[in-house]
């Protein structure tokens, strides 16, 4: 299975001083995006599954960064492709010319849903893609004569952005707090996220089964809406897998398609937020559409969103790349009334940027990558929780595809989390990196108010079983070093 656990210590007692205790500084806080000062190893250059710091041995990629590198590091295929459209030109303004990249883009995604979704707009990061739905959200009430549709019910524990109007819908606590007060809360209501592992009930050693808890989500939902005023509702906003904000917690089966019936009769828009669970990563190319399909069988038109935001493995990391799609239901509006939405950057519809979009995904459908991410998903899943499933301070193992999360806990009964200030799941990415050689995700909040640990496993879509083996015992001797010396 490659390198031993003992061997990995010894490559780290190998190093050089310097480099042993910098490959994360443990006297800095990781944070996201990381400062410049903040003690990260150099890169020399990243290579397939791995990365190369210019000192040390190469650690194994066990995230794509921010789950972004979904098809590894240095396709040739990819980079001549991106090449190749820079020897044509390598820009051209969105207001003054259609260009074939971005055209044949288009062109794939409104195909890839069936034509449920029928205009796109290409950018630059999932902010900007979630800042543009808000904003379209609102314009398409405008147009509609509805100006008093101005409020948005978003989720506790949910991450849209960096924005002030995509942080303003998050509810992220330690991400919004330094901004409080240029947000808008007036206008974002939160409810409680979909969280089963936190919130499902049990009466006499019985679990609150899937209906019943979706229908007390429902409610809550209903009761939000009654609440505000149905008339003032713009949309709802989530993320079908919540990612960084919960750790990659998947709706409760039937949940998206509650979600969206309480939107339709009320007359308010879906807004789904698949910046880092779709374009693939959780087994199926739009994460909408695999709920749909492990659903009822009602078929993909019960979740179907208004507004779409993509990104992260939208390009693979190859190109910034990321993109609103518009639903049947708005473009319809702005088709038959010859409406323009007043949104615009200077770097949309970017010519390069969607040669490398265009270039991944055709690399994700050439090789039947889709299939792998589900294949290889089951097998993470089944490793971790083989693994780490009866460690005490693991409460939950949860995720899709090749997109999984694990939550660690002081009291595995009573499912209290650590003190924040403990930094468990910096301590285990750190462990991990240092001692294990592999990268993974790790966050803060997962229960609630800035409390809760969690580390992310989102390897790449081409990832082997021989892999994912690897990574899981990695990862899980990581965590069992952090508990040994906690």
């Amino acid at each position: 299975m490659g390198q031993s656990v003992s061997s990995y210590r010894s490559a780290r007692r190998s190093l050089p001083a310097k480099t042993a205790g910098d490959i994360i500084d443990s006297s800095s806080d990781l944070v996201h995006p990381p400062s410049p000062l903040s003690g990260l190893p150099v890169l020399k250059k990243a290579k397939g599954h791995y990365w190369y710091p210019s000192e040390g041995t190469r650690i194994l990629d066990a995230c794509g960064g921010a789950g972004v590198a979904c098809l590894g590091h240095g396709r040739r295929d990819i980079t001549k492709a991106v090449t190749a459209q820079m020897h044509s030109f390598t820009y051209a303004s969105y207001a003054h010319f259609n260009t074939s990249p971005v055209q044949e883009l288009s062109d794939w995604l409104i195909k890839s849903t069936g034509g449920k979704m029928q205009k796109v707009y290409v950018m630059c990061s999932g902010s900007e893609a979630m800042e543009a739905a808000l904003k379209l959200a609102v314009e398409y009430f405008l147009w509609q004569n509805q100006p008093d549709r101005t409020n948005f019910i978003v989720r506790e524990e949910s991450y849209h952005g960096t924005t002030l109007g995509s942080l303003s819908a998050s509810g992220h606590v330690v991400r919004r707090a330094p901004f409080a007060p240029l947000l808008i809360p007036a206008r974002f209501h939160r409810i409680p996220a979909c969280n089963p592992y936190r919130q499902r009930l049990v009466s006499d050693s019985e679990f609150e089964s899937d209906a019943a808890f979706v229908a007390r989500k429902t409610a809550e939902l209903e009761a939000e809406f009654a609440r505000l005023g149905p008339e003032t509702v713009a949309a709802v906003v989530l993320e079908p897998v919540v990612g960084a904000a919960l750790g990659c917690v998947p709706a409760v089966k039937g949940y998206l398609a509650a979600v969206k019936a309480v939107c339709e009769r009320h007359g308010a828009l879906l807004i789904l937020d698949e910046v880092m669970c779709g374009m693939g990563r959780t087994g199926f190319l739009h994460a909408w559409q695999g709920e749909a399909r492990e659903g009822d069988g009602s078929g993909p038109d019960d979740v179907v969103p208004d507004l779409q935001a993509i990104a992260k493995g939208f390009a693979g990391g190859y190109q910034p790349a990321s993109a609103l799609l518009v639903g049947g239901k708005v473009a319809g509006v702005m088709e038959r009334e010859g409406k323009v939405f007043t949104h615009g950057h200077t770097y949309q519809n970017h010519p390069v940027v969607a040669a490398a979009a265009l270039a991944v995904q055709r690399v994700v459908e050439k090789e039947g990558l889709l299939k792998n991410v589900r294949v290889q998903g089951t097998l993470l899943e089944r490793l971790l929780k083989q693994r780490l499933g009866t460690h005490p301070n693991v409460g939950d193992i949860r995720g899709k595809g090749l997109f999984w999360g694990i939550e660690f806990v002081k009291d595995k009964l009573t499912k209290e989390p650590f003190d924040p200030a403990l930094g468990i799941a910096e301590r285990v990415h750190k462990t991990a990196v240092r001692e294990f050689r592999v990268l993974v995700y790790h966050g803060q909040g997962c229960a609630g108010g800035g409390r809760g640990d969690h580390i992310m496993v989102m390897p790449a879509y081409d990832i082997s079983s021989k892999l994912v083996a690897e990574i899981v015992e990695r990862v899980a001797s990581a965590v069992e070093e952090v508990f040994r010396h906690l």
